[in-house]
């Protein structure tokens, strides 16, 4: 009978022969066509990432200069309103909002009974046709 020689390195036993993977034959020429092959890709991916982020980084740009613009309006509002005059654009928020808040007083009238003339708190829009318009008073409010 033949018999295997194994060693015990280490508590453990060591059989004879090569470990791991065995090497394969690839073919020189497959093994670089599969590397461009990955590099292209990989290019292709960061183009497209670039591209991603280019687009991201202007939405952002249009955003921060439509919101820039929103600010000087309510800028000029408020100085408007400084020197006494209620510009048009609030004066339309107003009644739009004076009647939407007319029809659900009503409607709360309707169910609780009590009258506006009882309300301690006025609302903004009273607050601004009394003429306390000042950007100071609005922050105080």
């Amino acid at each position: 009978m033949a018999s295997v020689v194994k060693e015990v390195v280490g508590g453990k036993v060591k059989k004879p022969g090569k470990r791991g993977r065995k090497p394969a034959k690839i073919d020189l020429k497959a093994k670089l066509e599969r590397s461009r092959q990955s590099a292209r890709e990989c290019r292709a991916r960061k183009k497209l990432r670039y591209q991603y982020l280019e687009e991201l980084v202007s939405s952002r740009e249009r955003a921060i200069c439509a919101l820039r613009e929103e600010l000087e309006m309510y800028k000029q509002w408020c100085m408007a309103m400084d020197q006494g005059k209620i510009p048009s654009e609030i004066k339309a928020l107003l009644t739009g909002e004076e009647q939407g808040k007319a029809q659900q007083n009503s409607a709360k009238l309707a169910k609780a009974g009590k009258t506006e003339a009882n309300s301690s708190n006025p609302s903004f829009s009273v607050f601004l046709m009394q003429g306390k318009w000042s950007t100071q008073n609005i922050i105080e409010f």
